[in-house]
């Protein structure tokens, strides 16, 4: 089988299993960061194969959704690559993005570092930026009932892996959500790709940020 070939099982396989799932979390977030990484990694030293299956299977289980479990990712990529007979180094690394590439509060200092990941990690968080990124944002809170603003819940810019993992809903709004993740983004990027896509989407949240405040006070 060959690397097209198997590119081609995995996005059946991704299909399947994101079939149900939350539409900010589900197959055409998958496709928009795949087809970003592509994008990115024109311009870094990488290897493409490498990036393809790891921007695909990055959210295969995304932690949110399985109680906070981050080996379930990483476990289900595994056994289905290994179906597949791929070199074991090469699924070691996919592995790896997968249980890197996440955004685990402002204090949270990655270790593990690859140029493959770099790609991944800035096409998935440039899909959680602009437009898309504010969708994704409010379906988000829609599927698990939270509360969209209330100005007397003030943002913690300061979140540990363990805060920003466990939130309690009393103490969250997805308004604050911009300021304790979406907003950090764009000085989080690994690439020169990344930042100059990111400066862009950043200021469109900043414009939207704007508005609403506007017409939550009841500006005309």
């Amino acid at each position: 089988m060959n690397r097209s070939e198997v590119i081609q099982m995995v996005i059946s396989f991704v299909k399947r299993e994101l079939e149900y799932a939350e539409s900010g979390h589900d197959w055409w977030h998958v496709y928009r960061v795949w087809k970003l990484s592509q994008h990115i990694a024109k311009n870094e030293k990488v290897d493409l194969f490498i990036v393809e299956l790891g921007a695909l299977l990055h959210d295969i289980a995304d932690s949110k959704f399985y109680d906070g479990d981050e080996s379930v990712g990483p476990k289900k990529a595994r056994i289905f690559l290994k179906s597949l007979n791929i070199d074991n180094d090469v699924i070691e690394h996919v592995e790896k993005i997968i249980l890197n590439i996440s955004f685990r509060g402002g204090m949270y200092v990655q270790k593990f570092k690859s140029n493959e990941l770099n790609v991944v990690q800035d096409a998935d968080r440039l899909d959680a930026l602009g437009a898309i990124g504010i969708a994704r944002a409010f379906c988000f809170a829609g599927n698990k009932n939270l509360t969209v603003y209330n100005p007397e819940i003030k943002p913690n810019l300061k979140l540990t892996k363990e805060e920003y993992k466990n939130y309690k809903r009393d103490d969250y709004t997805q308004i604050n959500h911009f300021y304790e993740k979406l907003l950090l983004l764009k000085n989080k990027m690994n690439t020169e790709t990344g930042r100059n896509v990111a400066k862009h989407r950043h200021e469109f949240m900043e414009k939207y940020l704007k508005e609403f405040y506007g017409e939550w006070e009841g500006e005309l």
